[in-house]
């Protein structure tokens, strides 16, 4: 197929967005824009990505960081690849503070590459969405959510909508004013007319989210 762009209008999503969908057209008026992602243009190592997505699987950010640099220490390097993490064994690796569920997939991820099964970025390029997911999904550790943001932040793909994310439901609950959180076949129902910008509208179900969130332990606060 032809090469994807990494990228897209945001300034034209933006005004889709605000004519699809009165209701999340009010929230986008009010909060301050979203602009194209720097990291769309910034080239990456899939692999390397898909290494520190298992590394920092279920962790505050400062743990996994703390993990990452020493396991970088480690192999003596800052990429994460077959060949590099062909330097650690499994038990230096348990010493960096790896569990033993992330090393066999760090293991399982470099084994692959090994096996030219794990797509390079230009080939990605000339790749959908759907033939993504399908390539990457295979390797332990690595789920639908973790391939949906490296489209969406490293790749740049305009319509991708996380429907399992907590925090897109709760922004799309946030803008309907619903009792719970939509099901996610009910906010792939509700996102069809975001498309082709349901990347876009997810960043600020996001961040609508947020906002919601913030005016409630406010309004606690000040009850106090």
């Amino acid at each position: 197929m032809p090469k994807q762009a990494r990228g897209f209008d945001t300034e034209a999503a933006f005004a889709h967005l605000c004519k699809r969908d009165r209701k999340l057209g009010a929230w986008l008026r009010k909060l301050p824009l979203i602009e194209a992602d720097p990291r769309w243009q910034q080239p990456f190592d899939p692999v390397d990505a898909l290494a520190r997505a298992i590394l920092y699987q279920q962790l505050s950010g400062k743990a996994a960081a703390t993990i990452v640099g020493r396991v970088e220490t480690a192999i003596s390097s800052d990429r994460f690849h077959c060949d590099t993490l062909a330097r650690i064994d499994d038990a230096t690796l348990r010493g960096c503070g790896v569990s033993g569920n992330k090393a066999l997939a760090l293991r399982d991820l470099a084994r692959r590459e090994e096996a030219g099964q794990i797509p390079t970025l230009r080939q990605m390029g000339h790749m959908d969405d759907d033939a993504i997911v399908a390539a990457l999904l295979p390797i332990r550790g690595i789920g639908r959510w973790t391939v949906e943001m490296m489209l969406m932040f490293r790749l740049g793909r305009p319509d991708v909508l996380p429907i399992d994310d907590l925090g897109i439901r709760k922004g799309a609950q946030t803008i309907d004013k619903l009792d719970a959180m939509p099901t996610p076949k009910a906010l792939a129902a509700r996102g069809e007319c975001w498309g082709p910008y349901r990347s876009y509208a997810s960043v600020y179900l996001w961040r609508i989210a947020d906002a919601a969130s913030a005016s409630k332990q406010a309004v606690k606060r000040s009850q106090d």
